[in-house]
């Protein structure tokens, strides 16, 4: 018998118990119904701000990349004209040669004004020039010889071809010749 009562007033405490949380429970859902609406209205406002400053870097990245966009949108057209440009480069090396002043001068115009028009567009020329160290971001080597002095072991020895850039990104490196 006392097994079995020890049983019940488990039983029964358990009930108790549970009856008593459950008491609790109301009690607080009624006290803090005031407190989850303003619960809830903080998470609301948390979300919203969340969403709204979600939304402004979203803007400032699209922005930023249609501005990307129009700086870059001549590439593929000024890219098929940069060999046009190499051959007037060679062009007036070899008329320089002659001793027709006026077919110098002639190209020579026309070679600028091509010139200013493309950098007009935001081309620019990489400059480098033999002695200068070489570095692999903004040149490529096209082979290496021996170097024809020791201070010029590493550096640049020749450039073959101009390199060029649109605003900060180089849209053709230019092709040297390196001393080893």
């Amino acid at each position: 018998m006392t097994t079995e009562n020890t049983e019940m007033d488990q039983d029964l405490n358990a009930t108790t118990l549970e009856n008593n949380e459950n008491e609790e429970q109301v009690k607080v859902e009624e006290l803090s119904v005031e407190e989850q609406l303003t619960q809830d209205l903080a998470n609301e406002k948390d979300k919203h701000l969340r969403l709204f400053a979600e939304f402004e870097n979203y803007k400032r990245r699209t922005s930023k990349e249609r501005i990307d966009l129009f700086k870059t949108a001549n590439q593929e057209v000024l890219l098929a004209i940069l060999p046009v440009l190499d051959d007037f480069d060679r062009a007036i090396i070899e008329i320089k040669k002659s001793d027709d002043e006026v077919l110098l001068k002639g190209v020579e115009l026309i070679h600028d004004k091509l010139k200013s028009t493309l950098f007009s567009k935001g081309l620019e020329e990489v400059t480098l020039k033999a002695g200068d160290l070489f570095d692999a971001d903004f040149a490529e080597a096209i082979t290496q010889i021996p170097a024809p002095s020791p201070n010029l072991k590493g550096k640049i020895v020749d450039v073959l071809e101009k390199g060029y850039k649109l605003g900060d990104k180089i849209i053709r490196f230019p092709k040297v010749v390196i001393g080893n």
